[in-house]
């Protein structure tokens, strides 16, 4: 099977190498964003797709907008694919692309739809608290991932699991069931599944307010966020800004399901059930562990953090490295 594929960020990676080294396809062109910036005045750095497409040899198109770049549009129809596979590319496809393959655009998404329908899914299923998510394969049409859905897997998502470690995760089996979805197209053994639109929800683009934290949230809540939008969730201390980049919730309900070493290391704790604290406000440092802050329903252990110009550092290097004391409040980002 003759393929095109779109992607750009490192989560479509493993996916076009699956595709590269499978017997079954041959790979014709990547098509993917282009190369940008990553700080002010740094050299062009291009996509973690281009970088291996490069390395095969392959054509690499980028065009700035895909569905009014002409040239890319008459490349495209002249290679005859039979298929235009599509992860995470970061563009809106015309209609026109949509129809040129014979099995037309398949999509890998990051959720099990039509829930976290947009850009965002993985972030916001763990920023919500959902106990599993997965990867849905779809045929594309010109809606936001409102197409005929082909194959499902599911995964749980751990309590201490975040964005990052979900996406490797969901990458990899991503790459897994685009194979046999494609494979079973052309055997004709999938029958496409429209998806239920009264169940759909969003998963909007990130914003920078999104970021910040808010100590009044319950422990979960903020445990959640700050694993969902990993790793630039921040706070205010000593009125400099302060990335909080992993927590663990220490309510009774969520202390079986973290692993062995995390619950030994809790047990080990005074007992702060009769603390009386302002949300934010340091209440106990713990030796080997970190400092231990109210929230505005139930404690959370800061596990690591990042304070600004500095790397990233344990909860106990942190309070070592500050002389953080007992009372200190952790403001609003």
């Amino acid at each position: 099977m003759k393929v095109v594929f779109f992607g750009t960020p490192q989560f479509a990676v493993p996916t076009l190498e699956k595709l590269l080294h499978h017997p079954n396809f041959q790979v014709l062109a990547v098509v993917t964003q282009p190369d940008k910036r990553r700080e002010r005045g740094s050299k062009l750095t291009p996509s973690p797709v281009k970088t291996l497409a490069n390395a095969h040899n392959l054509p690499v198109w980028q065009p700035e907008r895909v569905k009014k770049d002409a040239e890319t549009l008459n490349q495209l129809q002249k290679l005859d694919a039979n298929a235009f596979v599509v992860v995470a590319y970061g563009q809106i496809l015309s209609k026109k692309i949509l129809n040129m393959p014979k099995f037309g655009c398949i999509n890998v998404h990051g959720s099990i739809l039509p829930q976290y329908r947009g850009a965002a899914p993985i972030q916001w299923c763990i920023y919500n608290g959902e106990k599993d998510t997965g990867i849905t394969t779809m045929l594309m049409d010109a809606g936001m991932d409102t197409g005929d859905m082909l194959l499902k897997a599911s995964i749980p998502i751990g309590l201490l699991d975040n964005a990052q470690i979900l996406a490797e995760q969901l990458a990899v089996i991503g790459a897994d069931l685009l194979v046999e979805t494609l494979l079973k197209l052309e055997r004709q053994e999938i029958t496409p599944i429209p998806q239920d639109n009264s169940l759909a929800t969003y998963a909007s683009l990130i914003q920078k307010d999104d970021y910040n934290l808010d100590w009044s949230k319950s422990a979960i809540e903020l445990h959640n966020q700050i694993r969902g939008l990993y790793p630039n969730c921040v706070t205010t201390f000593r009125n400099q800004p302060l990335k909080i980049t992993a927590t663990v919730p220490l309510e009774r309900a969520y202390i079986q399901e973290l692993p062995e070493q995390f619950r030994d290391k809790i047990h080990n704790l005074p007992d702060l059930s009769t603390v009386s604290a302002q949300p934010g406000e340091v209440v106990n440092i713990a030796k080997g562990i970190g400092a231990i802050v109210q929230t505005g329903e139930g404690l959370l252990w800061l596990r690591e953090l990042q304070p600004t110009g500095k790397k990233l550092q344990s909860g106990w290097d942190f309070v070592n490295g500050t002389r953080l004391s007992i009372g200190e409040v952790m403001g609003n980002g």
